[in-house]
């Protein structure tokens, strides 16, 4: 008896180990089970409490939600809509992605151009394209505060060496520029760093995209006749427009969404004409104490981002189906 059940044992461990193995409704969620524990730690939690605190009284010194009292419906959101500064915000952060991305698209296709051609160290300047992305951000952004800071910025050394800079020069008699002290200045630098920073994830993307097009249709082009502005706009754009669509929402999230660029590089200055909602945020919530009204502008992102998604996805699923 004992020798039977030791046998059969093993052989229904067996069996079960198998079903669970070549299952695939059983073994794919088992797979997803640990990211869906991930995400709902880093992005579920935060976001159920930021929900709370939008609708609370939760400040830095009371952080707690104790009681129905506590909370006071629209009250927060109304003031963040009165504040001057989260309407300014707002047309920053709308104004640095789209400006951006659009001068990201434009780029982005000309480096996956030139990058899908075969020439003598390729590879090299793939890796030299890819090191912003890779960079710490806020890293990188420190070097671009030095780069523009206006005493000792490389930018004006090499403006003054070409005459550009100084006494009856292009730029009058000033001497140096102040990059992050003005305010059309200080926005050209965060659309530059935003520019720099995205621009090598939507080259890498689309050039995956030109990699992807099979190569009998550029045989077949060039048989044709077809010439390089033709088979752009006519062969690889609209096969590259779903990758493109992709390319474009994350690019745009990332943007979006930044807090480092503005909070390193201006802290939002001058006179917040650089502040943008995620900066805002962190100043009215965690600097400020006022973590009902920060977690208020943060949601004011929400939606947007929801938005843009559905979007980008719809034109993404539509291109692969045409």
């Amino acid at each position: 008896m004992s020798v039977s059940t030791a046998t059969v044992v093993p052989v229904q461990k067996e069996k079960m180990e198998r079903y669970v193995l070549e299952n695939e409704r059983v073994l794919g969620p088992l797979l997803l089970l640990p990211a869906v524990f991930y995400i709902f730690a880093l992005v579920g939690l935060p976001l159920v409490l930021a929900v709370l605190y939008a609708f609370s009284t939760a400040s830095a010194g009371n952080p707690r939600i104790e009681s129905p009292n506590d909370f006071v419906g629209l009250r927060n959101f109304r003031a963040v809509l009165d504040d001057g500064v989260f309407l300014k915000a707002l047309r920053n952060t709308i104004f640095f992605t789209l400006a951006s991305q659009a001068i990201v698209i434009v780029l982005a296709n000309i480096l996956a151009l030139v990058l899908s051609a075969d020439f003598h160290g390729k590879r090299l300047v793939r890796f030299l394209i890819m090191l912003p992305w890779t960079t710490p951000i806020a890293l990188s952004v420190l070097g671009w505060f030095w780069l523009f800071d206006s005493v000792y910025s490389p930018i004006d050394w090499l403006m003054r060496e070409v005459g550009l800079l100084g006494p009856g020069t292009t730029f009058g008699p000033a001497r140096n520029m102040y990059w992050l002290g003005e305010t059309a200045l200080a926005q050209g630098a965060v659309l530059l760093v935003h520019v720099w920073r995205t621009l090598p994830l939507a080259t890498v993307i689309l050039l995956a995209g030109l990699t992807a097009i099979p190569k009998d249709i550029n045989d077949a082009a060039d048989i044709d006749g077809a010439g390089f502005w033709r088979q752009l706009f006519y062969i690889r754009l609209p096969l590259l427009l779903p990758i493109l669509a992709i390319a474009t929402l994350f690019s745009m999230v990332f943007t979006f969404t930044d807090l480092t660029v503005s909070l390193v590089l201006t802290r939002g200055g001058p006179v917040n004409d650089t502040q943008v909602l995620s900066s805002w945020a962190y100043f009215k919530g965690i600097q400020g104490g006022n973590l009902a009204q920060g977690a208020a502008v943060a949601l004011f992102m929400l939606p947007v981002l929801i938005a843009i998604a559905i979007v980008m996805l719809r034109l993404a699923r539509r291109g692969g189906q045409d």
